[in-house]
Parts: C-alpha cells; sequence; structure tokens
C-alpha cells in the first residue's frame, strides 16, 4: 500500500508511538529517531505498516520525559554539553562553525553527540588544522550528500561530529528529513545561550 494511501494511527495512537519513541531514545541511547519510532509501535503492537508520528513530535516528548524524570541532572549535562560545543566552536573559529542538532534543540541526551557545522574550502584544511594542533579525530560517514566530510572527535562530555560544507553552502538553509529547519548558532549565540 502507497505510503499516502495508509490509514493514518488515531492522535491517541501518534501520541502512543511518540512517547515509547522517547523513553526508548532516553533509556537505550538510541539516536535514530526512526528506529526508536518502528522498535515503540512494534513494542505497542502496532501494525508494520502504521504511520508514525514526525520528529518534531518525538522532540515533543523527549523534553517531557526529560523534564519529568532528568530534570536537574540533564539540565547540568546539556550545560557540560554546550560548554564544550563553545570550546570547540571557539577552536575553530576560522572555519565559520555553528553548533546544531540535539545539544542545541536541548534534546540531547547522555548518548547524544556534539553536532558542528564548519564552512571550509576543503577538508583536508581542517584535517591539517587539527593535526597540527594534536587534536585526535576518525572519519566518519556524511549523512548529508552535500557535506565532504565528517571528522569525530572525543570530549569528556560527548563526541563531536564536524561536518564539513563547502564555503558557499553557509548561507543555504539546512533541513531535517522531515522538511523542519535545521536551527543553528554561533559562538556567540552560544555563550548567550548558556547564561540564561
Amino acid at each position: 500500500m502507497p505510503r499516502h494511501d495508509r490509514p493514518r494511527p488515531s492522535i491517541s495512537a501518534r501520541a502512543s508511538i511518540a512517547a515509547a519513541a522517547a523513553r526508548l531514545m532516553v533509556e537505550d541511547g538510541i539516536t535514530d529517531y526512526h528506529h526508536a519510532k518502528r522498535k515503540a509501535a512494534r513494542q505497542l503492537g502496532f501494525p508494520e505498516h502504521t504511520a508514525y508520528p514526525d520528529n518534531a513530535e518525538i522532540d515533543v516528548e523527549l523534553r517531557a520525559y526529560r523534564s519529568l524524570y532528568q530534570d536537574e541532572g540533564h539540565a547540568e549535562l546539556l550545560r557540560e554539553q554546550r560548554r564544550a560545543a563553545l570550546a570547540i566552536l571557539e577552536l575553530l573559529a576560522a572555519f565559520r562553525p555553528y553548533l546544531t542538532g540535539s545539544v542545541l534543540d536541548g534534546t540531547a541526551g547522555e548518548h547524544s553527540s556534539i553536532d558542528i557545522l564548519l564552512f571550509a574550502d576543503s577538508a583536508k584544511e581542517v584535517e591539517i588544522f587539527l593535526l597540527n594542533r594534536n587534536v585526535d579525530f576518525e572519519h566518519a560517514e556524511p549523512r548529508n550528500e552535500r557535506a565532504e566530510a565528517v571528522l569525530v572527535l572525543e570530549t569528556e562530555v560527548a563526541d563531536v561530529n564536524l561536518v564539513i560544507f563547502p564555503p558557499q553552502l553557509e548561507r543555504v538553509a539546512m533541513k531535517h528529513r522531515d522538511g523542519r529547519s535545521r536551527e543553528r548558532i554561533r559562538a556567540e549565540g552560544l555563550r548567550a545561550l548558556l547564561l540564561e
């Protein structure tokens, strides 16, 4: 059955799947939204062809879950992740870095990575910069076809994904897979966020 012809689950079914997916993401460390939705639907007994809630609905449930069960601990973890992100943004200032993802939007947990977008003439330029400063990194597979490379750094708080794009894409609006705009901020915006 084509996706657009599938019956949509009721609002309560979508909400149930979203809440269960959020719980799985927090408790089991699942970072892939689709995997969490599929597993939640299966656990709740919904059929394989059930239409899932979108990622924004999961984010709402992630925030609700964390505020109920992890409020103080989560707030401190998020502050630590944002401080680590700020240090990386400052280190890589020459490559016009932006923080994006769950550390920015507040849904990050202990299994989340810090996502930073860089805009450089080449990935080699970033690699040489890091090597000259004795910063260890590994390569990862880019999930965006426009990304030139992804370099992964380890910090005490979380892994950092440095997603490197060509400079001409800096002004292009990035989108999530579900079509929502991908928020991003520079170091000065993150400093302000840390003061709130």
